[in-house]
Parts: C-alpha cells; sequence; structure tokens
C-alpha cells in the first residue's frame, strides 16, 4: 500500500488536530475547513471507501459520527450539521473518512459549490479543536 496521510496521522508521525482517538475510530478538524469545526471521521483500519468497510466497523463508525455531530453542532453553536462521505470521486485521501460540517442557515453554501471559510488563526483552530472535544465528553 502506498503511503496514506491519515494512516500516517493515525499512526502517529503526522501532526493533526484530533479530536477523536477511540479504539475503531479518530477524528480530527479538517485543513481545509468549509467552516470552523469541519472534521473528518475515519476507521483507524485502512480501507478505501465505504463498501471496503467490514461489517463490524459500521457501527462504531456510524455511532460515533452520530455523537460527533452534536459535539461539532455544540462546540461551535451551529445550528445544525451535514454529515457526507465522498466515495472515490472528490475524495482527496483514499481512507473512508466522514465529513462533519457545522451548518448555520443562511451561511451560503448552495448545492455543491462550497467555498472554504478557514479558521481566523491557529489560536481559533485549537480552540475549535478543545471544544469539540469537551463537547464529546457529555454526548
Amino acid at each position: 500500500m502506498e503511503s496514506c496521510r491519515f494512516c500516517e496521522i493515525i499512526a502517529g508521525r503526522h501532526d493533526a488536530d484530533v479530536v477523536l482517538d477511540e479504539e475503531h475510530t479518530v477524528a480530527l478538524l479538517d485543513v481545509r475547513p468549509l467552516f470552523p469545526g469541519h472534521t473528518l471521521l475515519m476507521p483507524r483500519r485502512h480501507v478505501e471507501t465505504l463498501e471496503d468497510l467490514p461489517d463490524g466497523l459500521l457501527g462504531p463508525l456510524l455511532g460515533t459520527a452520530r455523537r460527533l455531530s452534536v459535539a461539532v453542532r455544540t462546540a461551535v453553536d451551529a445550528d445544525g450539521t451535514f454529515v457526507a462521505i465522498n466515495n472515490k470521486v472528490s475524495q482527496s485521501v483514499p481512507h473512508l473518512h466522514i465529513h462533519i460540517v457545522p451548518r448555520r442557515r443562511h451561511d451560503g453554501l448552495r448545492g455543491f459549490f462550497w467555498p472554504r471559510h478557514d479558521y481566523d488563526d491557529e489560536v481559533h483552530r485549537k480552540r475549535t479543536a478543545v471544544a469539540i472535544k469537551r463537547a464529546l465528553e457529555s454526548v
């Protein structure tokens, strides 16, 4: 297998703003967020697409996605979340990952043309990661 950026992060060989690190899943802030709080959830085990995910990991992955959707919404005081998976097309890293994107009414996202909104600075990014971790504690 070629080097996988997410596998490198999971193994601790590449830095990331990890907000969740559990037995079957890892979640981190997207480096090119649609909005601050945009989180990527992935299985710890390398699988490329949803079709490749073993049945035994489906429950842990989706259960964690549900918890994270609440935590992200709470952490950034959003109205809701958008939860999505790309399979092959638009999948920038060939390691299955679920996007959990905070949404607000009238946030400007239309269809699938979505401009990116970065963090104000590193402090803003770190505070957002901490807020999501704290929100996960109560979900």
